[in-house]
């Protein structure tokens, strides 16, 4: 029994007014390539298939195309709701997909027994069982109480999630012992647990509940396949509990990450674990560094683009640079003609720190609401728009002062 571990795709996601169908489209095509060539059996999603809950026509169309596309590879597909998924949107196709060989579980069914299938290898054999959870809400497994402290809330919450996956190891073990079979148990899970790297694209899904989930909490089975966190990694430097990470880069901090998915090979109960790594569809590069530095830095980047491709950079300016006035024509003249596409120009904060050190040497009676401004505009990262406008601000405030101070004018009676 071959099993491919996924998570995170995120269809629909727009990167700074980018789409990334094309990368999509690209996955998707090595994808159905991995499942012929590793002759894979079943391919577990592990939520966020969607980056909204309202995805965009075309990225349904890529969902329901891919599917469409892995028929003739006899592949299994179970499809799990993450937390930027919605109930509904993948409710309405459940019925329809389950006929092409895909089971679609969009959120908790109310019953761990439920949640419970049967993974069959091509041969029709059964080869796991798998307790298919998806994102778990707050809302289907808790009732809120008026008065409860934010601490109670996380420790009850964490016991219920705790309580589900428990419920569904003991279903899954009565179902092995009912088959007769020695066979794996695998589980899925879209959540944060203990010591896990997030990326900035990472959206916090149980504010003010649940910081993460102790992996001492999850029951013994044989491999539990994660999503919500983008970069691949263990649970507590255990091999049978992972994160698969998302394909492609969701967020310029994940530009450096080798992207890839999961090979689980079971014979009986026992698996091999094998990382397929994804190539890269589309360069993304974050630069920390001067004005004239970046033209030497990009060299070795463009040298390894392929034919076609362009480089989305995100660039981070050091120095004096960062304070010129024309800092966006600057920067766009050094890059002209280069296969670049500039998405996100910012200041670094290393001038702002030294700006907050000077300032803690005058007072506040010696300054002026406009060097008060400066110095806290300093501590953030605005474009020069941003800038101008807080100073417009600032100075129809003090007009509005200035003439509320004003004596009022004599009046004269008749």
């Amino acid at each position: 029994m071959r099993i491919l571990h996924s998570s995170d795709w995120h269809l629909g996601q727009h990167f700074i007014g980018k789409s990334r169908a094309d990368e999509h489209k690209a996955l998707f095509g090595w994808l159905k390539q991995q499942i012929e060539i590793h002759q894979v059996d079943a391919l577990i999603v592990a939520g966020d298939i969607f980056d909204t809950a309202t995805p965009a026509s075309y990225a349904r169309e890529l969902y329901h195309q891919l599917i469409v596309d892995l028929q003739p590879t006899g592949c299994q597909l179970v499809m799990l709701g993450g937390n930027h998924d919605s109930v509904a949107v993948l409710q309405e196709s459940k019925e329809l997909l389950a006929c092409l060989h895909t089971q679609v579980v969009p959120g908790w069914l109310g019953a761990a027994e439920s949640h419970l299938m049967v993974l069959k290898n091509k041969q029709g054999q059964h080869g796991a069982i798998l307790a298919a959870l998806p994102f778990l809400r707050a809302r289907d497994l808790l009732q809120s109480q008026s008065g409860q402290q934010a601490s109670d809330k996380q420790q009850q919450l964490q016991q219920a999630i705790a309580d589900c996956y428990q419920q569904c190891f003991t279903k899954a073990q009565a179902l092995k012992a009912e088959l007769g079979l020695e066979l794996p148990l695998l589980a899925t899970g879209h959540l944060t647990t203990v010591g896990a790297s997030s990326s900035e694209s990472v959206r916090e899904i149980y504010i003010g509940s649940l910081e993460a989930f102790p992996a001492s909490a999850f029951p013994e089975f044989n491999y539990i396949a994660l999503g919500h966190i983008h970069q691949p990694q263990l649970v507590a430097g255990k091999p049978h509990i992972r994160y698969s990470g998302s394909p492609i880069p969701l967020s310029f901090d994940e530009a450096k990450q080798q992207k890839s998915m999961v090979l689980l090979d079971f014979t009986a109960a026992e698996g091999a674990i094998e990382l397929l790594p994804i190539p890269c569809f589309q360069p993304l590069l974050s630069l920390k560094c001067s004005l004239p530095e970046l033209n030497s830095l990009l060299q070795q980047p463009l040298a390894e683009l392929k034919a076609e491709q362009k480089l989305w950079l995100e660039l981070v300016l050091t120095g004096s640079d960062g304070y010129l006035s024309d800092l966006q024509s600057q920067v766009q003249q050094q890059l002209d003609g280069l296969p670049v596409e500039l998405l996100k120009l910012r200041r670094a904060r290393v001038a702002a720190v030294a700006s907050l050190t000077a300032e803690q040497q005058e007072s506040l009676h010696e300054m002026t609401p406009d060097l008060v401004l400066e110095r806290r505009l300093a501590a953030e990262e605005l474009t020069d728009d941003e800038r101008a406008e807080f100073q417009l601000m600032l100075q129809q405030v003090m007009a509005q002062l200035e003439q509320a101070d004003q004596p009022p004018e004599p009046q004269v009676l008749s």
